[in-house]
């Protein structure tokens, strides 16, 4: 299945909602992504900022597959940043996440011309690391009650990548 991703924008509320209402049970307490109009609205404005940029991968035929992060971009000697992401039901565990990162770190050691990605996942989601590490990112290490996620600070192992890596 072809994929295209592009920066997430106000049109997307619906078709993004509506992702979200249906992938509440995938979704679980791994990520809390906007699920109201005033939350999606909080989240066009915080990736409208220079150092986060937020894409949406679609199908070919539009149907939205999941949401890809770059956050906390940081620029001088660093030129680093983080990604967050989450796929959507009925699109998760085949394999079009992978092409959707591929996309958006292509983007982001091209485009945003960033040197290194960091992928902070909690140890418990086999999925999210195995996808990481089937793109090249390495284990770097692991950080206890790293995020606040529902609620509750949770452990993280950080995997990273850089644009010689990539290449």
């Amino acid at each position: 299945m072809t994929l295209f991703i592009s920066p997430v924008q106000p049109d997307d509320e619906t078709p993004f909602l509506e992702a979200v209402a249906r992938s509440r049970d995938l979704l679980g307490d791994w990520v809390n992504p906007p699920s109201d109009s005033e939350r999606f609205a909080q989240h066009i404005a915080r990736y409208s900022a220079d150092h986060n940029v937020s894409y949406l991968a679609r199908t070919g035929e539009g149907q939205v597959v999941g949401c890809i992060n770059i956050n906390n971009i940081v620029r001088g000697a660093f030129q680093s940043g983080a990604l967050g992401y989450y796929a959507f039901s009925p699109y998760n565990g085949r394999g079009l996440m992978k092409q959707a990162m591929a996309l958006v770190i292509a983007e982001a050691f091209g485009q945003h011309q960033l040197h290194r990605l960091e992928a902070n996942i909690q140890p418990d989601n086999l999925a999210s690391s195995a996808l990481v590490r089937s793109l090249g990112f390495r284990f770097e290490g692991h950080s206890p009650r790293y995020l606040n996620i529902a609620g509750q600070w949770r452990d993280h192992d950080r995997y990273a990548i850089t644009v010689e890596e990539w290449s």
